[in-house]
């Protein structure tokens, strides 16, 4: 697998976008392994500090919220 940027060869992937990058390349930023409920209504979530970001993507800094899903017929 090579680099999405220079074509040497990936070490990683976007953790965003799943491009493979060499170490030239990546960037890091936060990125949420997992959220649950916590107490009295607050979300708890476990972060991970320095995922891999290739730095062209563009992750949302909010959420975006869904409609909800249709009803099985």
């Amino acid at each position: 697998m090579t680099c999405h940027q220079c074509e040497r060869t990936a070490a990683g992937i976007c953790r965003f976008c799943g491009r493979a990058l060499c170490p030239d390349h990546f960037k890091t930023r936060p990125f949420i392994m997992a959220a649950m409920p916590g107490k009295n209504g607050s979300i708890s979530v476990l972060p991970v500090e320095d995922a891999l970001h290739c730095g062209i993507c563009h992750p949302h800094d909010d959420f975006v919220e869904l409609p909800p899903p249709a009803a099985a017929t």
